[in-house]
């Protein structure tokens, strides 16, 4: 079974259809590049996948079922779309404890996660005080909280440094060879180039490339003519 399985997925807003027809499948122990332009409809597919936008009709499902019907989403899929809202006045270590609290978690996974983002020094700060790129850490700690087997992130690199890309390329592509899976939704090509096993190019709502990238693929190549 596939980690993601999104059938047929469509999304209307009035007469504008956003996701039309759109299927993939996303395989377990891989790292899955999700591209296309501005508008293209990745973040629509996303939320649908992740329960947070239901489909004009198709499915998407995650382990074989739909997100909200998961028996342990947490533990399921964790997910950073979007810039996170953190409260300036808390430090980091207060805002996931706040986050494990609210989800019933073990409550040594905040000083795990910390460790896996590289926080652990940063963690008794103020998160009024981090830079863009510390806050992007700080979110995807809070989705690896419940130690989940899929992450699904959208423009995970914003805001990071090249040493800050540097790490975040190790840390996928490390939690992919664990078996894990990642879906990752960028622009920058150059970078996922360089870690991601699949690409799902889409273009106006439709799968325009679904395959494998193998080391000697132009990414950027394949990209650019997919979207003509």
């Amino acid at each position: 079974m596939s980690a993601i399985t999104v059938t047929h997925l469509s999304k209307s807003f009035g007469r504008v259809r956003a996701v039309d027809d759109l299927s993939f499948d996303v395989e377990r122990g891989t790292v899955t590049a999700f591209l296309g332009p501005n508008g293209a409809g990745k973040t629509t597919t996303l939320r649908m996948i992740l329960g947070l936008v239901t489909p004009t009709w198709g499915s998407a499902l995650v382990d074989g079922r739909p997100y909200r019907e998961l028996a342990d989403p947490l533990a399921t899929v964790g997910a950073v779309l979007e810039a996170a809202a953190f409260h300036p006045g808390l430090t980091a270590r207060v805002h996931l404890e706040t986050l494990r609290t609210a989800a019933g978690l073990a409550p040594e996974r905040v000083a795990h996660v910390l460790e896996q983002v590289d926080l652990t020094e940063a963690a008794d700060r103020r998160v009024g005080g981090f830079s863009l790129g510390m806050r992007q850490r700080l979110a995807l700690a809070g989705a690896l909280l419940g130690d989940p087997g899929t992450l699904i992130l959208d423009e995970p690199a914003n805001g990071l440094d090249p040493a800050g890309v540097h790490w975040l390329r190790g840390f996928l592509r490390a939690y992919a060879l664990q078996g894990r899976t990642v879906l990752v939704s960028t622009h920058v090509l150059a970078e996922i180039q360089q870690i991601a096993d699949h690409a799902i190019i889409i273009s106006e709502g439709q799968a325009v490339f679904t395959g494998p990238l193998t080391p000697g693929s132009d990414l950027e190549e394949i990209y650019l003519e997919a979207i003509r």
